[in-house]
């Protein structure tokens, strides 16, 4: 069953706090959009930023994730007008205001060499409009925004910019879908300027609920579970902290992310071919095949799906593909080139560039890690389903702090040893925190810098926040203000999703 996007005219129905605050901030947008453009908003619409509390760079691989939507968001003010053009102003004077014509044909030009913020804006207005049928005649629109996710950091600042501007695109020209297609819809704008996502980010910026984590599985079909964390005394807090350094996921992209992406798609081709099910219709027509299309066919006539609990049937079943793609990929534990891939999958390496998309989304390596990223992902998605096994599991005694932690903390050895997407300001991070009280430390996000999250007891937090600043901030960034700082590492609760308000 499809959801609706939130319709709403009371900040109660998004926020559970600090109610003044946020009315002050959308008075502010509301205000500076008359100065701007003479003539009220019609809507606002809203996406909030996420952090990963466990399983990273595997909802490509069409493995579960447990984030959460959190406060930080993006907002859009939008006018409808007439005709077709676009105007997008910031409120942040960092980002200049830019204005673009809908073009019959290809709906808008993006040039992904140029790393302009109106692009993730674009790419957004474009997949908005292919998916509602509305290229032919859409309407004009003004535009501001104000964003309040940090930037480039792992909490998924690009992907609510874009997931804001498919709502705002689709509901300026009368036609927006469902949770499921907005969310559909961002992941494939997302990848008109490079990023080949998996759908982690807009997934949560979507359908999260108030209160909430989200279980997230991809495949077969998209679904969303709320998990809310054990009720401890004193309650569990998440606090995240940002190291500084910025990962542009999108400039990266060829020698990071992207090639992440590609390493785990050639990984499964490679053990399908292993498992002797790459034949198989459901692997053969899969564009792009992924380990859990892997997981799924192997165990599809000799595992019935429902004869075990979740946790058992993903414990047997991952533990079963570690097993076979360690005896696969470790003959080669310096990793594969690319034309050893290809041979092994009897194919040109041209054709093989078809089947991972890199004819789309170049990479740039000498050597592919198949065994390491493999591992990585098969033990994080395992990860994944215990931690969440805990959280519903009833316990609310300390012991619930001591058993997320130790996941989350093996997460971030597996990003750092396995995945090597850790950095040495986030392994330091790290560290820091758990001297100073954090019983699980990892990064989240994307990694190669940008943010961490930490997970501590209430009573601690305080203090936790203050050591963290007094070992990390104050050594390395000095010059960064009290209020500065409050932006910088902060805890945070879960968050609602997506909405559009209304004005009464």
């Amino acid at each position: 069953m499809d959801h609706s996007i939130p319709i709403v005219s009371a900040l109660d129905d998004i926020y559970a706090g600090n109610l003044l605050q946020h009315g002050a901030r959308y008075q502010a947008l509301t205000e500076a959009f008359v100065k701007a453009y003479g003539a009220m908003p019609s809507f606002i619409a809203r996406a909030p930023g996420r952090v990963n509390i466990i399983g990273e760079h595997i909802d490509y691989c069409g493995l579960p994730v447990f984030p959460m939507a959190i406060v930080p968001d993006c907002l859009i003010a939008v006018k409808a007008v007439g005709g077709s053009s676009v105007k997008l102003s910031n409120v942040n004077t960092k980002f200049p205001a830019r204005q673009f014509d809908y073009r019959p044909g290809n709906i808008v030009d993006i040039d992904e060499s140029m790393h302009d913020w109106v692009n993730y804006f674009k790419c957004g207005y474009k997949g908005a409009l292919e998916a509602i049928a509305g290229a032919a005649s859409p309407v004009g629109m003004l535009c501001l925004m104000d964003g309040s996710v940090p930037i480039s950091v792992g909490l998924s600042s690009s992907s609510a910019f874009v997931c804001c501007a498919v709502m705002a695109t689709m509901r300026a020209n009368g036609k927006l879908l469902s949770q499921e297609r907005v969310v559909e819809t961002s992941v494939a704008s997302e990848r008109y300027i490079g990023t080949n996502g998996g759908g982690m980010d807009q997934t949560t910026s979507i359908m999260s609920q108030s209160q909430s984590a989200a279980f997230i599985e991809f495949s077969p079909m998209l679904r969303v579970t709320p998990v809310k964390f054990p009720s401890t005394t004193p309650p569990i807090v998440f606090v995240i902290a940002n190291t500084m350094v910025e990962s542009d996921k999108a400039v990266t992209a060829p020698t990071n992310y992207n090639l992440r992406v590609v390493e785990t798609r050639i990984g499964a081709l490679m053990l399908a071919k292993h498992l002797n099910i790459l034949e198989h219709s459901a692997c053969a027509n899969a564009d792009p095949l992924t380990f859990k299309t892997v997981i799924d066919e192997f165990f599809a006539s000799s595992y019935p799906s429902d004869c075990d609990s979740l946790v058992l049937k993903w414990t047997k079943r991952l533990t079963v593909m570690l097993e076979r793609a360690e005896a696969l990929f470790a003959t080669h534990p310096q990793g594969f080139t690319l034309d050893e891939c290809a041979g092994y999958l009897g194919v040109s390496t041209g054709d093989l560039a078809v089947l991972v998309h890199t004819d789309r989304y170049p990479v740039r390596a000498a050597r592919f890690k198949l065994l390491q990223r493999a591992q990585h992902a098969f033990s994080e998605a395992l990860r994944v389903v215990k931690f969440r096994q805990v959280c519903e599991s009833g316990d609310t005694s300390d012991k619930c702090f001591v058993a997320l932690g130790d996941l989350m903390n093996q997460s971030q050895a597996s990003c750092r040893d396995l995945f090597e997407c850790s950095s040495p300001e986030l392994d330091e991070v790290c560290e820091i925190a758990r001297k100073a009280g954090s019983f699980g430390s990892r990064l989240t996000g994307a990694g190669w810098g940008g943010c961490s999250v930490h997970l501590v007891r209430q009573d601690g937090c305080d203090s936790f926040i203050a050591a963290l600043k007094q070992e990390y901030y104050l050594k390395r960034f000095p010059e960064l203000s009290d209020n500065d700082l409050e932006h910088v590492v902060f805890a945070t609760a879960p968050s609602s999703g997506a909405a559009i308000y209304v004005f009464n």
